[in-house]
Formats: structure tokens, C-alpha cells, sequence
């Protein structure tokens, strides 16, 4: 064990989080430390400028078959390469995330993710300094603390 690892909650290769902000109280997720990124599946992407700043809307489709209407600040625009090696030009946005006993800002790239098993994917930036994952382990942490719906 690394010095400082029992400040760390361990967590397996899939989970429940919530993402306070979009009204989204449980989403399962896959934790995947291979890639750099998080990601959400999101369709109907929509770029406005609000007070003179890039938004987007866009709608998150949950894997209930639930989709909400969301829109955040505009992050960034990068070039993001999947598991199949192919690189695409993705908007990024951040959020509130909450993870267990934890609740922390995250970036996400939205990202078609039909043909995925897991409406999110959580990446080793997001897992950096708080989490350790087991990947022979599932749903390690206890229920999202941070479950207020939104509007």
C-alpha cells in the first residue's frame, strides 16, 4: 500500500454515482482507469452562448430509457480517441459527480455511447487522488451521498 492510499476509497469496476446538477440521482457507470477522459452518452447537442459565454444542450440518455434535457457551460472542444483506436472532435463539459461519500467537479466529453453497455465511463483524471479501483470488484461504494433532484 502507497503512503496516503487510506484516505482512498476503493472502488470496483462498475458503480452507482450521481450527477446532482442534471437531476440524475443513480446512473450506473463504468470505471475505466485506461481511459484519460470521462464521458457521458448524450444526443441532440446544441451550442448558445448564455451571458456571453459557450453552453451546450444537449439530452442525457440514461440506460432506464430516461432522458433528460441538460445544459452546462462549455468546457472545451478536444480530440478525444476511443477504445477502437479512432480519434473524434468532442465537446466537454463539467459537473458536479458524486461517487460514494464523495461529490467533486468532473470533466465529461458527451459522446454517442449506444452501443456501450454503460450510458457513463469514468476516467483516471476523475479517479486521480481519490479512489482505488478493483477491477475484479462491482458497486464497491456505498449509494451516491449527494441524491437531490433537480428540475
Amino acid at each position: 500500500m502507497m503512503k496516503g492510499d487510506a484516505t482512498h476509497e476503493r472502488a470496483g469496476w462498475r458503480e452507482i454515482v450521481a450527477l446532482p446538477e442534471f437531476g440524475i440521482a443513480r446512473l450506473r457507470a463504468k470505471i475505466d482507469t485506461g481511459a484519460r477522459t470521462s464521458a457521458l452518452h448524450a444526443s441532440d447537442l446544441e451550442n448558445f452562448e448564455r451571458d456571453g459565454q459557450p453552453w451546450v444542450r444537449f439530452r442525457l440518455i440514461c440506460e432506464d430509457g430516461v432522458n433528460r434535457l441538460c445544459e452546462a457551460p462549455r468546457v472545451a472542444r478536444r480530440m478525444i480517441t476511443s477504445s477502437n483506436g479512432e480519434s473524434q472532435e468532442r465537446l466537454i463539459v463539467k459537473t458536479t459527480l458524486s461517487m460514494g461519500t464523495q461529490v467533486f467537479r468532473a470533466e465529461f466529453s458527451l459522446a454517442d455511447r449506444s452501443d456501450m453497455l454503460f450510458p457513463m465511463l469514468v476516467g483516471r483524471t476523475a479517479l486521480r487522488r481519490r479512489f482505488l479501483v478493483d477491477s475484479a470488484k462491482s458497486f464497491l461504494l456505498p449509494e451516491p451521498v449527494c441524491t437531490k433532484e433537480t428540475p
